[in-house]
């Protein structure tokens, strides 16, 4: 009986796979037997300053009737707008990210065992504008001018980049060639020589608006403009690569 031995190139032992395995767990070598192949994963990250804020500013209005109530949250929030569009606030840049209108309860108290119905007592009525600011340094007079004019909830800043395609190109860059890097790494721990790319894809995080403030409605200081940091965004990239190993 004939028996055919593999080719020794071809084979790696299980400790060495192992490790392999234990210096990264972000990497791994797979193959079969029509394609030996090294298959790893790999990051690249930027930060990046933020060049635009985004502001949610909600008035909040109660009144013994809906109609009061609406009559008098759309007072106040038609201001705030007018003052943003004075501002320099361009259309679209505003937006009206909510509006609700709920029934105010009174809860009577327990009396003989039983808990009588609850009854409407008046009306809330919420309505949230978001608005982009494009210019970081008036973040905070802004906010200020709101809190002026009604605005009494809401205030979360969020502070992102009008495009970051920039950064996610250099982010993607820098993880490919960490990628390759740790392919040539294994190669040669393997003792085989790296081949062609095979596969290779990527999955990609956009921070967005990253909530990084919170000003308080309720507690602003009206001598002067409520303070922010605008910090930085990081960007980051995994791609995953696939190499063929030169027999």
């Amino acid at each position: 009986m004939r028996v055919t031995l593999p080719n020794p190139a071809l084979i790696l032992s299980l400790p060495l796979l192992l490790a392999l395995a234990a210096c990264d767990n972000s990497a791994s070598i797979s193959y079969d037997h029509a394609t030996p192949a090294i298959q790893v994963s790999a990051e690249g990250e930027v930060s990046l300053a933020p060049d635009m804020a985004v502001l949610n500013l909600t008035v909040l209005r109660e009144a013994a009737t809906a109609e009061e109530a609406m009559a008098a949250n759309s007072s106040a929030m038609a201001e705030v707008i007018a003052a943003m569009r004075a501002g320099g606030i361009e259309e679209r840049d505003l937006q009206t990210a909510g509006l609700n209108i709920q029934p105010v309860y009174h809860y009577p108290k327990r009396t003989q065992g039983e808990r009588p119905a609850p009854r409407i007592t008046g009306y809330r009525v919420q309505n949230s504008l978001t608005v982009r600011v494009r210019d970081i340094d008036r973040v905070g007079a802004i906010l200020q001018k709101s809190v002026d004019l009604g605005v009494n909830q809401g205030g979360n800043i969020q502070f992102t980049n009008d495009d970051p395609s920039e950064a996610l190109a250099q982010a993607r860059a820098r993880a490919v060639k960490a990628a390759r890097a740790k392919a040539e790494t294994l190669a040669e721990a393997a003792g085989v020589e790296l081949g062609d790319i095979l596969t290779i894809s990527e999955n990609s995080y956009r921070p967005g608006p990253i909530p990084v403030a919170r000003a308080s409605m309720a507690m602003a200081d009206e001598a002067a403009a409520v303070p922010v940091a605008a910090g930085e965004n990081t960007y980051r990239v995994t791609v995953n690569m696939g190499f063929s190993i030169d027999q």
